[in-house]
């Protein structure tokens, strides 16, 4: 019972500094459950961010889900799920009628021009976090072992889905099913 009321503090949190949607979300989730926290590994989080993006549904809801359901089972994934999307919902609900209200205000349209920013912010981040946890196996940026921890295999993919997504114009669910396929073939 402990630990579901951890889960649930743990993204109730996240999911109230998630400004900026999934992708931005990510390095928060990785620095708690990982870094903080120590419930999971750094592979199992990068399998965890792989699989939220293949599933249908938003990624921070798809991967408190996924974190919640590997760390406590059927009950962890409702309790982080909910922890997740409660502030979130709760927020958006109280902006609309604020922003109904005052919606022909300069200082609220300057305002919303400087959360695009951090968003943006948020979102640039968590893409380092991903590719560093794709190629590296961690998302910490420690210069020393990069060199040693380069995983060859997954840049080769990576510039082969980049390659073939903006030269052939691919299909991505093709080039899913493609880097799946090269990746059990590199990694069995």
């Amino acid at each position: 019972m402990e630990i579901l009321l951890k889960l649930f503090l743990t993204f109730l949190k996240i999911g109230l500094v998630s400004i900026g949607g999934g992708y931005a979300v990510i390095p928060s989730i990785h620095e708690e459950v990982v870094v903080k926290a120590g419930w999971i590994g750094e592979k199992v989080f990068a399998d965890i961010i792989t699989i939220s993006q293949m599933t249908p549904g938003p990624l921070a809801v798809n991967t408190s889900t996924f974190v919640g359901l590997q760390i406590a089972g059927a009950a962890g994934a409702v309790v982080a799920t909910v922890g997740c999307v409660f502030c979130g919902v709760a927020i958006s609900l109280t902006l609309y009628r604020f922003f109904q209200k005052h919606k022909e205000s300069v200082y609220i349209f300057e305002t919303l021009n400087g959360l695009k920013a951090a968003s943006l912010g948020l979102i640039v981040s968590a893409a380092a976090t991903i590719i560093l946890l794709s190629f590296f196996g961690t998302g910490d940026p420690d210069l020393k072992t990069m060199k040693e921890s380069l995983d060859i295999g997954a840049v080769a993919i990576f510039g082969g889905v980049l390659f073939l997504s903006r030269k052939r114009k691919i299909n991505p669910i093709m080039l899913m099913l493609v880097s799946g396929a090269a990746g059990i073939i590199l990694y069995m």
